[in-house]
């Protein structure tokens, strides 16, 4: 096994150089060595955690300890009585063997990359902003699209409201007619009783309802304009949201999907204490949601909500206020007696019917006698008969030969021609004596008017009288007579 020797001492002799070169070499050195440190400084403090400054009255492993401290793994203590080991929060590289996550650490120099960098961190702001805007677009796009269903919901009540405001106003004017034609009864009868009380409370009564009709329709109006003034607001908040939008797709549905929330301005569902998706952001002049923006939405949230118990109001006054007519308008006409009166005229618009169909049914009838007669008797001259019809006719000439071979058809042709006439003559004096009664006559008078008038007012039993007869009885047409010029007393020439 060798053995060293222990190093010879070197002799003052054995030294290289002079004594001042030495001492010059050894300057160097040292100086090289201090400027090797102070780079190794510098470098550290230009790729170092931020905040981390060294305490220099502190020695340098205690001030290692305390900064260190805060990267170790931390103990928590589970519900089973166990233990388990987690790095800190925040950012940073997690060391799972070394149970340490040192935080991020930043450059303090200009890197290789950093043009690009720079360009990456410009392109992500434009994006974050671009997709804000268009949350923010997605959100006045649904909120307009609720006001506008509401204006739709606010114009069908109106119209709904107007066609009531319109029959309590007609019903003003059939009171007013009402009390007029009262005003034309004899003195004698003028003394007040209940139907003029009856008259008078129905008018108050509309005159409520009218009121309260045309309140509901001035709140709408005004809310009418208020919620389209609101929706316009909208379309040009979004539209101005838009704009920094050209460059991403936009399926606005979409995003507020995503976002976990479909409307900010949703009353419809209940309200839950924790509200899921993202929250509403600040406004902010600068960013993607503006103070305009959170203004719009506001003002569309408190138009929604007045605008919903406004519609609950005018639906309950419209349905309130109809049955409140129907039972007063029946009310009415139970005291004045209008059932039994219609009643009656539309019997005797029944009867004036039926009276006129059975005048209808006689003069066809006696037409068609007048006829038969006529062709009974035959034509007024010889000339006009024809060769069948006469008594001397070739083939009664040839049976007339022999003896005993005469023939009834001129005794037969006498006998119907009498009693036709005296048929004809019993009608004719019978037919005039069905006329109407005295009080369906001034119906029929007071019902038909004059001519070249309209009726009024046609009811439909007497549309069907109408119908049945289109002619008043006096101008019925008269019994055409096709043997004009024919003698009843007179034969036909055989």
């Amino acid at each position: 096994m060798p053995v060293l020797a222990p190093p010879a001492e070197l002799s003052q002799d054995s030294r290289v150089g002079a004594p001042a070169w030495r001492e010059a070499a050894q300057a160097t050195t040292r100086r090289a060595h201090h400027v090797t440190d102070r780079c190794g400084q510098e470098v550290v403090t230009m790729w170092q955690p931020k905040a981390s400054v060294r305490d220099p009255h502190v020695a340098r492993h205690l001030c290692r300890a305390a900064y260190i401290l805060p990267w170790r793994f931390r103990v928590e203590m589970l519900k089973g009585g166990s233990t388990v080991e987690k790095p800190p929060p925040g950012d940073g590289v997690t060391l799972w063997k070394g149970k340490m996550k040192p935080p991020a650490w930043h450059a303090r120099l200009p890197l290789p990359l950093h043009r690009d960098a720079r360009a990456l961190q410009t392109a992500e702001v434009v994006h974050a902003h671009a997709r804000g805007a268009r949350l923010t677009a997605a959100r006045l796009g649904r909120a307009q699209h609720q006001v506008n269903a509401r204006l739709r919901q606010l114009q069908r009540q109106r119209e709904a409201t107007d066609r009531r405001l319109s029959q309590v106003r007609k019903g003003l004017l059939v009171n007013q007619q009402s009390v007029k034609l009262r005003g034309y009864r004899p003195k004698s009868e003028k003394v007040p009783d209940k139907a003029d009380s009856v008259l008078t409370w129905e008018k108050e009564e509309l005159k409520s309802m009218k009121r309260k009709l045309e309140k509901d329709m001035e709140q709408s109006e005004t809310l009418l304009k208020a919620l389209a003034s609101c929706r316009d607001n909208l379309g040009f908040c979004c539209k101005e949201r838009l704009q920094a939008v050209d460059l991403m797709n936009q399926p606005l549905d979409k995003v507020l999907e995503q976002a976990g929330r479909h409307s900010w301005v949703n009353l419809s569902r209940p309200p839950t204490p924790r509200p899921q998706g993202q929250k509403t952001p600040p406004p902010d002049p600068v960013g993607t949601y503006t103070p305009e923006c959170a203004l719009a939405l506001y003002e569309a949230k408190q138009l929604l909500m007045e605008s919903k118990d406004a519609l609950v109001e005018m639906a309950k006054n419209e349905a309130d206020i109809g049955e409140r007519q129907h039972q007063m308008s029946d009310r009415v006409c139970a005291s004045l007696g209008m059932r039994e009166t219609l009643e009656l005229k539309e019997r005797m618009n029944m009867t004036l019917g039926l009276m006129r169909g059975t005048i209808h049914r006689c003069t066809k009838f006696s037409e068609e006698m007048h006829i038969t007669r006529g062709l009974i008797k035959g034509p007024l001259s010889e000339t006009h008969l024809e060769t069948r019809e006469k008594l001397d006719r070739p083939l009664v000439r040839v049976y007339q030969r022999h003896v005993g071979t005469q023939l009834p058809e001129a005794t037969r042709l006498a006998q119907v021609r009498a009693p036709s006439h005296t048929h004809i003559h019993t009608y004719t004096l019978t037919v005039p004596s069905v006329s109407l009664p005295p009080g369906l006559e001034r119906l029929l008078l007071s019902s038909t008017p004059g001519p070249g008038k309209a009726h009024p007012h046609p009811t439909p039993l007497l549309m069907i009288c109408l119908d049945l007869n289109p002619c008043p009885p006096n101008d019925l047409p008269a019994s055409p007579t096709l043997g004009s010029g024919f003698d009843d007393t007179s034969g036909g020439h055989f």
